[in-house]
Parts: C-alpha cells; structure tokens; sequence
C-alpha cells in the first residue's frame, strides 16, 4: 500500500464533522490550520518505549484506537524513535486502518523528523556497524558532515533519511517533515553563521522534496533554542529561519510550523519574550503567531511526572489537568502525548468530549 497524498482539508473536516456527530466529540477540540486541515488538539507522539515487539504491538494498538475513536488524527514520530521501529508501528497500524476503510488517508496528519543517526534495531548488527554499513561506508554522510557523532545535516543524508521514513511508513507523502533538534545539536559546534548556512542548504533540499510530492510542509522540532531568551548559550532566533525559508522558497515556502515542549513545569513559550519579530519581543506563541507558523507542542505530562504529582482542577485528573492545560495555551494547534496502555488512553481521550478552558481559565490555571 502507497498513499502519495496527504492530509486534505476536506478529509480533515470530514473526520471532525463525524466526530462530533457520531462519537460525542466536542467541537473545540478541532483546530483549523491557516492551509484549512481541521487538526484535533490532542496528538499522538511515539517517542518512548524499548525497541521490541511488545512495543511494537501497543504502539500499533494506540494509533488504531487514537484514529478509530475519532478522538485524535495528529500522529507524531521519527525516524530514530525506537530505531526506526516507531515509524514501522505507525506504517502498519496505518497500512490496517486504510485497507480496512475505517480511516482514509486524507483525514490523517502525518509528521515526522530527521537529522539525527537512527540506526536500526531490526538489522541485526551494532549500531556502530550499521552506521558503517549504511551510511559512512556508502558516502551517503562523510565524518566530517558529523556533529558529536550524532547528528548531520548535509543533503545527502537528510535525502537517505526521507527515503527510509517513506518506506517505513509505507506512504508516498509526509504532512510535515521536521529537522530534528537542529539548533540544539549544531549551534554550539558550529556557531550561529554556519549553522544558518547550513539551514538554508536543508531548507533547499526540503523545497525540493516538496516540489516532488514527498512533503507537504516542513518544519523545525526543537527542544530549549526557541525558548532559551537572547544573548544566552543555545538561543535560536525563528524570524532568522522565516528569512531562510523565504530565500530559498518565496512567500509560498514550506515553512509552516515549529514544535516544543509545553507543561506547566516548562511554560517559557507562553510565559518568557524569548523570541524578537520586527524588533518586538515576544514568547514564543506570540511570535510563531506573528510570523505565520502553527505550533505543536510536546511532553505535556514531563514524561509521566505531571500525570503522577500534578495538579487535578474541574474533576480532572492530574494526567488530564496537564493535558488540558497545554492543550488551552494560546496558540496551540496540537498537543502531543506519547500513550500507549488502554487505560492511560481511555483518560487521556475523554478529554476530546470537553472544551479546552478560554483564555481567563487557562491564565488562572498558569498562575
């Protein structure tokens, strides 16, 4: 099976519509993108879990009843999650699901990321020979293109990436193609000149995956650089990579959203003026409002902290709380949850029936 579409507006819409209608979904909990997907506020992320069947199975088993409940149509993975098992477990679980009918391709939001190593855990040799096998030996990354061993950029390798995230998940087409964490793991070995450089090089080559059909849009997931605030060590300025983006792609460029993390341990990108847009500094959602991007956000519960030691508020609970709370920031399309056991699913999921708290519920809410 190859779909070589993505997500659509009318496919999006259409998923929401039946949500509300036939599954007691609420209205609010659908986001419209400034492209018109109709994007649900709660995502699915792969992040966590050991490299094993086990995992395998409940990861395949959370996206199946994420889409089939008509709760969630964001999934969220990458290609060195799990060593690339995490992006096999969504391409079947995927695979299931369309030939099955019970969801078409168009309805589904797609993203996933590059720019790390991911060796693969199926393979059957160490990680240092397959790195050596697949990629040094080949050419497909020299040493030299290299950040601490871990990370590169150069166009070569970020092409074989998109091709085994593709065959992986068994499509034609990504929604969104992240670069992964590259502010984090470039900056401080490169410097902010070669690191652009090399991002508008990155950019080019996503351009032209667009052109081909491969990506929808692209984007940047980054961890501490867009909500670290200027002047100190690992900030990133996001009007630099707009700048970049336009360069290389015009007005109609492909750069359409960012992702962070977001809870209510780590609120700099609601609270914090970390970011400047034609001079003016602003928290991060300001300012990705500002310059026309979308906002994912990541690890609401802390990995699982908030869900056992935070707060309850309006008869949720902790787990919910946090979800809610990151959900109703100002700004968010999509909150991203990594869940995988039914119970933790079933809780997170009821919150689809309720509204996200207004802008005075969430303000009280982050005081």
């Amino acid at each position: 099976m190859t779909a070589s579409d993505g997500a659509t507006s009318r496919g999006t819409r259409g998923f929401a519509l039946r949500a509300v209608e036939r599954h007691g979904v609420s209205p609010g909990h659908f986001r419209v993108t400034r492209s018109g997907l109709t994007l649900s506020s709660v995502g699915l992320g792969t992040y966590l879990g050991a490299a094993d069947g086990p995992t395998d199975l409940a990861v395949e088993q959370a996206v199946s009843i994420c889409l089939s409940s008509r709760r969630v149509n964001v999934l969220d993975t990458a290609i060195n999650y799990r060593h690339q098992r995490a992006e096999r477990s969504v391409g079947r679980a995927l695979r299931r699901l369309f030939e099955g009918g019970d969801v078409a391709r168009e309805e589904v939001f797609l993203s996933t990321k590059i720019g790390y190593l991911a060796p693969d855990a199926e393979a059957g040799i160490s990680p240092a020979a397959w790195v050596e096998r697949e990629l040094l030996g080949p050419g497909v990354v020299r040493p030299e293109d290299l950040v601490d061993g871990s990370h590169s950029m150069s166009r070569s390798y970020l092409t074989d990436q998109l091709g085994r995230s593709l065959r992986n998940l068994d499509l034609g087409t990504v929604d969104l193609l992240y670069l992964h964490n590259g502010p984090e793991a470039q900056l401080s070995a490169v410097g902010l000149e070669t690191f652009l450089v090399r991002l508008e090089e990155a950019f080019g080559l996503f351009e032209s995956f667009r052109e081909e059909g491969k990506i929808v849009s692209y984007g940047l997931a980054t961890w501490q650089s867009l909500r670290t605030p200027p002047g100190r060590p690992g900030h990133f300025p996001l009007e630099a990579a707009l700048a970049r983006a336009r360069k290389v792609g015009g007005e109609e460029h492909g750069l359409r959203f960012v992702q962070f993390p977001f809870n209510a341990a780590m609120p700099e990108a609601w609270a914090v003026p970390t970011q400047s847009v034609g001079g003016e500094r602003l928290p991060l959602f300001r300012a990705a409002q500002k310059l026309g991007l979308g906002c994912f956000t990541s690890v609401p519960l802390l990995q699982g902290e908030l869900a056992r030691g935070g707060r309850s508020r309006s008869g949720l609970s902790a787990a919910q709380t946090a979800l809610q709370f990151a959900r109703s920031a100002p700004g968010t399309l999509t909150t991203l949850v990594g869940q995988k056991t039914p119970q933790h699913l079933s809780e997170n999921l009821e919150l689809a029936q309720r509204l996200p708290w207004d802008d005075a519920e969430f303000g009280e809410a982050a005081v």
